[in-house]
């Protein structure tokens, strides 16, 4: 079997055919890895049903979400695991191991029984595959980095690397555009009875194809000279954070990823959320709308990927997470003048009060969807919240069951603790019922309007988001790559981007709805990218160095 690789001459000279294909092989791969990671989050509503029909459907859809979730938080461990593996045994082995196990777990979700047949085993196999899922990802992003740079000529090491940050929007489109069209094809009710398997399916075929790839790449040529001359880590891991390395390490961490994983979150995720759970944009508008913004603004990762060759990684990286805290309220809050002028209207003329003890009040930060608050005052809050309510806040007398003010009229609000299912059911319909006529009475729409939405500033707003994504994403795999030594480099990168996008990013929608749900301030949830991506800023401007003309070979 031939191998592709990159000869020596072409090495030092330039792009090469051999340069492509490794560009290609590697991105590609990664492509196929974020479609098995997407598809569960995109499908997590049916899965609910399949392996969690044993509760009720709120706690499903929690217990799915859960198990999703894992995924993200395990990722750290798998940088630990195949960055150790690849700074021993070499790159191109290790990272086609993780797209195998990626690959296999997401095909065995597809022919995995469901909890009807099963019973408890089923829904214990599928978090067992998560969590084989979220191993694999934290292995490959680091290994598919170091590969590309390792063979990219001097001076290019951004173009090159910036292919691969591409590749998790494409692999969001990829499963979203395989969902639709099963969906489609079969209708939606045999799409949820066993349709929904045929994506999952389909990544042995995407499995098959990547393997088959990158079989035919040769190992890094600085791994090769590296393990040539013996001077292989016996210790990655010891190395890379029980040294002086770790404190780059820790840099690496609060001044480089962990702003950039916030500014990827809030561009991407975090938009559509706000669209669509505070907005009350309609799902198909919403989902077109970041695609636009994501189709337009895709091809700046290539662009400041080249210029940061030109003036720098860490200038392209410092500005965007500038740029994103210092303009995040006012998009934001034009996303609301154009996506449901109602609500900015009925807000300004009928302002919504929570009267509430504040002893009594939460900070509902629920990362696994476990805890329950029921107690008057959260249960206000949480109704106002999930309706996209702004509210302001005023204090009650201790003791007192909190009350939701609308222009004149007053809502009691109950409580949920001590009392039986039907007395919590009718209180609740009272309670839901009551504040919905007061809301609609001083003008709040239950959804926006079609017709008032004003779809292109919409879209400039969502690709200026995804262009701030793209400035700090595009160039951050080649900083990250130049940071560190050859003989640690897959270890040392790997941790710090997984802890900043698995955690610091993974936990911003919960973090921004507590934190939106605790105050009534629709874009208080804006205040946590913003804190992140300013502490990277300081961290990443005073104390992580410039590296696009370093010698990676060291």
């Amino acid at each position: 079997m031939n191998s592709i690789t990159a000869d020596s001459t072409g090495f030092e000279k330039g792009l090469t055919q051999s340069h492509k294909k490794v560009i290609f092989a590697s991105s590609l791969g990664t492509v196929f890895e974020w479609y098995d990671f997407y598809l569960y989050g995109s499908l997590a509503a049916i899965i609910a049903k399949q392996f969690f029909s044993a509760l009720n459907p709120t706690s499903a859809f929690i217990f799915a979400l859960l198990a999703f979730a894992a995924g993200f938080a395990v990722r750290p461990f798998g940088a630990l695991v195949f960055g150790r593996l690849g700074d021993m045994i070499g790159r191109k082995y290790t990272f086609l191991v993780t797209i195998v196990i990626m690959g296999l777990s997401t095909f065995l979700v597809g022919v995995l029984p469901s909890y009807a047949a099963i019973g408890i085993a089923a829904p214990v196999t599928l978090i067992t595959l998560r969590l084989l899922q979220g191993l694999a990802l934290g292995g490959e992003y680091g290994g598919a980095a170091t590969y590309v740079a390792e063979h990219a000529p001097h001076g290019k090491r951004g173009l090159y690397t910036s292919f691969i940050q591409t590749t998790a929007t494409l692999g969001l489109f990829l499963s979203l555009l395989v969902i639709l069209g099963t969906r489609t094809w079969l209708g939606s009710e045999a799409f949820e009875t066993w349709g929904w398997r045929i994506p999952f399916l389909l990544s042995f075929v995407l499995l098959a194809v990547s393997v088959w790839i990158r079989m035919q790449l040769a190992e890094s040529p600085m791994f090769q000279q590296m393990k040539a001359e013996g001077k292989q880590s016996k210790a990655p891991i010891t190395e890379s954070f029980f040294s002086k390395n770790g404190k780059i390490a820790l840099l690496a961490l609060l001044g480089a990823t962990a702003g950039q994983a916030v500014v990827w979150y809030a561009g991407q995720f975090y938009a559509l959320f706000f669209l669509t759970q505070t907005l009350k944009v309609d799902a198909t508008t919403a989902n077109l709308l970041i695609a636009g913004g994501l189709v337009i603004g895709t091809p700046f990762f290539i662009v400041f990927g080249w210029l940061s060759d030109k003036i720098g990684r860490k200038p392209i990286i410092m500005a965007g997470c500038l740029l994103a805290a210092l303009t995040y309220f006012p998009i934001f809050q034009g996303l609301t003048h154009y996506g449901n002028p109602a609500l900015e209207a009925a807000s300004t003329t009928s302002p919504v009060v929570v009267t509430a003890d504040p002893a009594t009040c939460s900070f509902q930060f629920n990362p696994v969807g476990t805890s329950k608050f029921t107690t008057s005052c959260d249960i206000a809050k949480s109704a106002l919240a999930k309706s996209g309510i702004p509210y302001s806040n005023a204090v009650a007398a201790a003791g007192s069951v909190a009350s939701v003010t609308v222009g004149d009229t007053v809502v009691a609000a109950f409580e949920g603790g001590g009392h039986g299912p039907e007395a919590l059911k009718a209180d609740g319909d009272r309670f839901n019922g009551e504040l919905k006529a007061a809301l609609t009475t001083a003008g709040y729409p239950e959804k926006a309007d079609p017709a008032a939405i004003d779809k292109p500033m919409l879209l400039v707003l969502l690709t200026l988001l995804v262009v701030y994504v793209t400035m700090v994403y595009g160039p951050i795999a080649a900083w990250l790559v130049e940071l560190f030594p050859t003989r640690i480099r897959y270890t040392s990168m790997s941790l710090p981007y997984h802890i900043g996008n698995g955690w610091f990013g993974g936990f911003l929608p919960t973090t921004a709805f507590a934190m939106v749900a605790a105050t009534g301030n629709i874009y208080q949830g804006l205040w946590y990218p913003i804190a992140i991506a300013l502490m990277t800023f300081v961290i990443g401007s005073l104390f992580l160095r410039e590296t696009k003309d370093v010698d990676i070979s060291k």
